[in-house]
């Protein structure tokens, strides 16, 4: 595809006030609004006006995060919106198949083809919160997880797409014998099925996956059909492209069916002095304590005692390796204090951001320079993208962004159709059981 044909998908991640971890504080943010449906509704609205692709709901199982379930949530939204995909985060290691299925499937016929789900395997100190002693190792993780989509993708199968007839001459509503058990015996999982409900609209709701570690990396290849990643800078989304796109052959898929989303988090006003005020207003409202504390807590090396605005050393600090969480996300900071030789207030302001997302702070034709940049030169097939405030950053980016990006023909002007996977470009999955012909 030419780049005269090939367009931008841009994704707008929902995160309360915004990804500025002291957004909340700006006199124009609502913090007190992070469980009000319409306030939610309205954010979700301007995406759908901009017509970007989907919002996304990332979602976990500990803290005190203070917001409504995914699938509520989205719910209610598919009855008030048209066209945008309405994608959420589902762990697999304290979930079960059948439940996700139904879920999915559920909330894929409630909006008539816009649901996505954001496969991850969970966060370590949510075993308590499960009747586990202790978060399963990351390798045993993915291979559950592997075999979790597995099921889930059996389950939405076992019904063929012309089960339901609805004759009511015949008398029949569901032909049986198009609805079938699946049987699956797994190392991790066995479940006999069907699913209760109809198969999805979109076959299977649009798969996206979010680690970008070695092991991630494989699984997106093998699974998924949407990346949300995290990068600094253009070289290292490139490479990042370019291994990932190379792993598909493996699995028998093609580039164009893997869309790579890498986050982007901006400031935007109308000159650089505007959103450099902004952005120095958010770093003077940031927790540095809290902020050491949880950098400590990452790099396992005590930070307390270091002075704000000297360069940080990582003597001491845990490999990769060791890291039993996001590991990416891990390496991303080591590689981010090692190459620019950062002192201890610019990590904290750079990962306050976005915790770790490339940040950027200029005017709506500087970020559209850079979106153009990185879409064309193979670093992206689009955006995920996290205001560092909303809503106001949202609507910026809707406003004055997006008609700057259709301008240089980057970026659509109408929806192309009416579900997600029609959206992205993605194919609608056969039904890759092969059932028995049903006997009329």
């Amino acid at each position: 595809m030419s780049h005269s044909q090939r367009k931008l998908h841009l994704n707008a991640f929902l995160y309360g006030t915004g990804h500025h971890e002291a957004s909340w504080r700006l006199p124009e943010t609502s913090p007190e609004r992070n469980l009000d449906f319409e306030h939610v509704l309205n954010i979700v609205q301007t995406a759908e006006r901009g017509l970007m692709d989907s919002v996304f709901l990332a979602d976990g199982y500990v803290g005190r995060s203070n917001k409504l379930e995914p699938f509520t949530q989205l719910a209610a939204l598919a009855s008030r919106t048209k066209h945008i995909g309405l994608i959420a985060t589902v762990g697999t290691t304290y979930n079960e198949p059948f439940h996700v299925a139904r879920k999915f499937a559920s909330l894929d016929h409630i909006s008539k083809g816009r649901a996505g789900w954001n496969i991850v395997t969970g966060s370590g100190s949510a075993a308590h919160n499960f009747g586990r002693d202790e978060h399963p190792e990351h390798a045993l993780r993915y291979e559950e997880a592997d075999e979790f989509v597995e099921v889930t993708k059996q389950l939405w199968d076992s019904w063929e797409d012309d089960a339901v007839i609805n004759d009511k001459s015949a008398g029949t509503r569901i032909v049986g014998s198009k609805v079938h058990t699946i049987d699956y015996e797994g190392k991790h999982y066995n479940v006999k099925g069907p699913l209760s409900i109809a198969r999805p609209p979109q076959g299977y709701p649009v798969l996206v996956q979010a680690g970008s570690s070695e092991t991630g990396k494989e699984f997106a290849a093998k699974v998924a059909e949407a990346i949300f990643t995290a990068h600094q800078s253009i070289g290292s989304a490139q490479a990042f492209y370019q291994d990932v796109k190379s792993r598909l052959a493996k699995y028998g898929r093609t580039p164009d069916q893997l869309k790579i989303l890498p986050g982007v988090s901006p400031i935007i006003a109308d000159t650089v002095a505007e959103a450099k005020e902004i952005e120095n207003q958010l770093f003077e409202y940031i927790n540095k304590d809290g902020a050491v504390k949880r950098l400590s807590e990452r790099l396992g090396i005590d930070l307390s005692d270091h002075p704000l605005d000297e360069p940080i050393t990582l003597d001491g600090a845990r490999s990769t390796d060791e890291v039993n969480g996001n590991k990416s996300r891990h390496q991303l900071i080591v590689d981010l204090i090692q190459d620019e030789n950062l002192t201890l207030r610019q990590v904290i302001n750079r990962l306050g951001g976005a915790r770790g997302h490339f940040t950027f702070t200029g005017t709506p034709l500087q970020l559209a320079d850079l979106i153009e940049s990185w879409f064309l030169n193979g670093a992206a097939d689009g955006f995920n993208v996290m205001p560092q405030i909303y809503p106001s950053g949202l609507e910026r980016f809707v406003d004055k962004v997006i008609p700057e990006l259709q301008n240089r023909g980057l970026f659509r002007t109408e929806y192309e159709g009416r579900t997600l996977r029609e959206n992205l470009g993605l194919a609608r999955p056969a039904n890759t059981s092969h059932w028995p012909k049903a006997v009329n």
